[in-house]
């Protein structure tokens, strides 16, 4: 083994990089590419947790429901929307806990959890497609109610619906925890009124859409195959989860005295989403079947159209104007969400392959821009089958990463932390990555019939069992030696004594600013720790310090001093070994 002074590019001097005005503002940047540290988690789980809940009160839900009760029927629609949200509810409950603990976004986890550096930049772009296809939906859906209440063109309310966002979203968690509190209340008593009403007015209704048939060959009746399409759509939702943690991040600690609070705001904000979630899409259907008869079957998922009739039955004089704030405040308490979770999703994509980081705000305006086409271009009329086939690469992906946190981690299959920094990982580990492609492969072929009707009907759940099941597989195969490229490096513990991130802040030695250890790495390039964002920004170094997978070393680094969590100092001036 050589030292690494010997490596193939000299060492640049410390302090190299400075960053735009965006860039270095918390407050805009919100840790973007990074591990969120303590000092900046201030907020309670209550606030950290209404926040995340804020983000579903999108009207999608209403429309899925609406448009699965029109093409299957009562029964179908009813058994794929629970079933789909068990799924989604399993799924996410490790997805929560890990982001939660370890205070990083659904990207960084699915680097540590079987996909490596380069493998998760694919999630990263089926992540963004998550928040412009569902931007452009729910943005088609506050279109459609400027139209029916303000007399808007639909093209025109494409334009107003994007641009609105953009205040909210560029402020990132400060701006978005305020509006998302104080709006809570009022989206919630809105949201329940109609259903309140018919209950109270006409409760026969509710037995009445038990007989609901829509467009169903099978009419009311349960059948498989509109089970299974009904699900695949409902399963397109899977991905809502790393919205979810993109919130959750933000928790603070988990401590003995704010355990339970701690566990009821992950769970809740978390997995819990999927259960308001469920019962929009019961309650979309129940609309859809109540206007149906008014609107047509064509026009009955439609949020606006569902809402005019269900205000029409306590508030007939107001019921559009109503119906069009609601749906308004709906869709922009969503689309904060979608427009800020893409900003982070296309910051971690361009970072890897282009080394540069103008800061989370620009693409902000790409993400909003992808789904105004979208909108123009009239995505809304082909909701079933948009959804229907993302379902299929969505849960590829989350299979594979839920797989890795229960079975691979528990099992010692892979590391008991997430690591995410590019100075400890593969470009590629096989074990997520290569799951992710195969299921997904299968799933699609599966979509377009290559199994037949069932095949394509229950195609997610092909995709799912086969990521599930081939992500252990390959980590036994490979025996897990393509999750760590090299040892850490750096003298402070990444984790502290109660076995969470370290609080003790490191000078990175090429921007000179601290950050907590859970962000920094040893470089032997630079000659000492760098942030998680220098290193993958760096271009010069060739990744010598992992030379071709393996650790150069041993390797000594002089590390400036370390501050730890009470704002003392202590010197970490102690060689630090690494070895291959």
């Amino acid at each position: 083994m050589t030292d690494i002074a010997d490596s193939q590019a000299p060492p640049a001097p410390p302090g190299s990089r400075t960053y735009n005005g965006w860039t270095r503002n918390d407050t805009l940047e919100d840790y973007s590419l990074r591990y969120a540290p303590k000092s900046f988690r201030r907020w309670t789980p209550y606030v950290v947790a209404t926040t995340a809940l804020g983000g579903i009160a999108y009207l999608a839900d209403f429309a899925i429901g609406g448009s699965i009760a029109v093409a299957h029927g009562f029964s179908s629609a009813l058994v794929a929307i629970l079933a789909a949200a068990v799924v989604i509810f399993l799924t996410g409950i490790p997805i929560s806990y890990y982001s939660a603990k370890y205070s990083i976004d659904m990207d960084l986890l699915t680097r540590g959890a079987g996909f490596g550096y380069l493998g998760s930049t694919l999630t990263s772009v089926i992540y963004a497609s998550f928040t412009f296809i569902f931007f452009a939906l729910e943005g088609s859906i506050m279109a459609q109610a400027l139209e029916l209440g303000l007399h808007i063109p639909l093209a025109v309310g494409y334009v107003v619906c994007s641009l609105v966002i953009l205040p909210l979203v560029i402020h990132g968690m400060t701006a978005l925890s305020k509006m998302q509190v104080w709006t809570q209340p009022v989206w919630l008593v809105l949201m329940v009124a109609p259903f309140v009403s018919v209950a109270v007015q006409e409760p026969g209704k509710f037995s009445e859409f038990t007989h609901f048939a829509g467009d169903s060959p099978t009419g009311s009746n349960l059948g498989a195959l509109g089970v299974g399409a009904g699900a695949g759509v409902a399963l397109s939702l899977i991905a809502q989860i790393g919205e979810q943690v993109d919130y959750l991040r933000f928790m603070p600690d988990k401590t003995p005295r704010n355990g339970r609070r701690w566990w009821t705001a992950v769970l809740g904000a978390g997995p819990g989403w999927v259960v308001l979630g469920a019962l929009k899409q019961i309650g979309g259907a129940f609309l859809a079947f109540c206007v149906a008869g008014s609107a047509g079957l064509g026009k009955a998922d439609e949020p606006i159209r569902q809402y005019v009739h269900g205000f029409g039955t306590f508030a007939a004089p107001v019921a559009l104007g109503l119906a069009t704030f609601f749906v308004i405040l709906s869709q922009i308490k969503i689309n904060s969400t979608n427009a800020y979770s893409g900003s982070l999703s296309w910051s971690n994509f361009f970072s890897r392959l282009t080394h540069r980081h103008p800061g989370r705000v620009v693409y902000i305006f790409l993400n909003v821009g992808i789904a105004l086409a979208l909108m123009e271009g009239g995505v809304f009329g082909f909701l079933n089958t948009v959804l229907g086939f993302y379902s299929n690469v969505a849960i590829a992906w989350i299979g594979a990463v839920v797989a890795d946190l229960i079975v691979n981690k528990p099992l010692g299959l892979s590391p008991s932390y997430i690591e995410f920094k590019r100075a400890h990982l593969y470009h590629f580990n096989p074990v997520g990555f290569g799951s992710m492609l195969i299921a997904s492969g299968v799933s699609i072929a599966a979509y377009f019939e290559a199994f037949g009707a069932y095949g394509k009907a229950f195609s997610p759940f092909i995709a799912l069992f086969l990521a599930m099941a081939l992500s252990p597989l390959f980590a036994v195969l490979t025996k897990g030696r393509y999750y760590l490229a090299r040892p850490d490096g750096l003298e402070e513990p990444l984790l502290g004594a109660d076995g969470l991130p370290s609080a003790a802040v490191l000078t990175c030695a090429v921007c000179a600013t601290g950050f907590e250890r859970p962000d920094m790495a040893g470089c032997p390039f630079h000659q000492g720790p760098v942030c998680s964002l220098c290193c993958s920004l760096e271009k010069d170094c060739h990744d010598s310090c992992k030379r071709g997978g393996g650790a150069p070393g041993p390797v000594t680094l002089g590390l400036p001093t370390v501050r730890t969590g009470d704002g003392s100092a202590r010197g970490g001036g102690a060689a630090d070994r690494m070895t291959g």
